[in-house]
């Protein structure tokens, strides 16, 4: 009986509240509606102060509320989680006022949210490229900022799910191996392999996959070496032994030095094998 009786209060309430939303949207007064917007922002009642935000921020340009009704806007969308819309919001606020009081946080949480809505590795990272170079930005224009180095840690792990893409990919050709036919390129997906890996050793050199990448492109480029013609087998053998060098002076504990030994191993007896058949 007394959660019944709880349960119709409630519901009054909720229908009071309604109705003096749906009063609030109907009212053509601009303070009373930005008032009721600040009020429900505070209340943490996103949806609403962003659609009356959406209603008033454009007939207060030029204004003493312009600049704050805007970035009030852009944080109803970040509370919502709409990120994206946020993240233009905050953008429009930074453009237009470039002094202004709330710009450095805007630049900060345009980047942030981006950073939040940045997908899983496996799909588009437009987002991702975004929300870096929005943390760029940021860094360069508020180089002591309070929240600089949690800027940079994020802006770090972006960079490795980047890399982690990457790794993907380079996964993904050394797998195929041969099994396309027709590979418009010399060494079919074993080159595409190391190409990948190369560039991103490049472009992130102090990635925590690193190792792995060295890896990959040390196998793909040994079973491109037993795969050569005879002309170019010593040639691409020594590669091999070379990156070894690479591999072993950067990880002498490594995950992969027991099977990185063994090829090293193979390489050097291919070559020693090809030099006495030639004396």
């Amino acid at each position: 009986m007394k959660f019944r009786i709880l349960t119709f209060i409630f519901g009054l309430l909720l229908l009071a509240s309604c109705g003096e939303y749906n009063k609030v949207l109907k009212n053509p007064d601009l303070e009373v509606k930005y008032s009721y917007a600040k009020n429900y922002f505070a209340l943490g009642k996103f949806s609403r102060s962003a659609t009356l935000l959406e209603d008033v921020v454009p007939m207060f340009k030029g204004s003493v509320h312009a600049e704050e009704s805007l970035y009030l806007l852009a944080q109803s969308y970040y509370g919502m989680r709409d990120y994206m819309t946020a993240s233009q919001y905050f953008a429009s606020y930074y453009n237009t006022y470039p002094k202004g009081e709330y710009t450095e946080l805007a630049r900060y949480y345009s980047a942030y949210g981006l950073y939040l809505d940045s997908p899983d590795p496996r799909l588009d990272q437009t987002q991702t490229y975004q929300s870096i170079k929005q943390f760029q930005d940021f860094m360069e224009y508020y180089p002591q900022s309070e929240r600089k180095a949690e800027a940079e840690m994020v802006q770090f792990e972006l960079q490795e799910k980047l890399a982690l893409k990457d790794l993907m990919a380079v996964r993904l050709y050394y797998n195929l191996g041969n099994y396309v036919v027709g590979y418009p390129f010399p060494g079919g997906n074993y080159s595409s392999c190391v190409i990948s890996a190369t560039g991103a050793l490049r472009t992130y050199p102090y990635s925590k996959y690193r190792e792995e990448f060295m890896y990959y492109s040390i196998r793909a480029k040994y079973d491109m070496a037993l795969e050569s013609v005879k002309d170019k087998k010593s040639l691409r053998y020594r590669d091999v032994i070379d990156e070894y060098y690479t591999y072993i002076n950067d990880f002498p504990d490594g995950l992969y030095v027991k099977q990185i030994v063994k090829i090293f191993e193979n390489s050097q007896k291919q070559i020693e094998d090809k030099q006495f058949l030639e004396q």
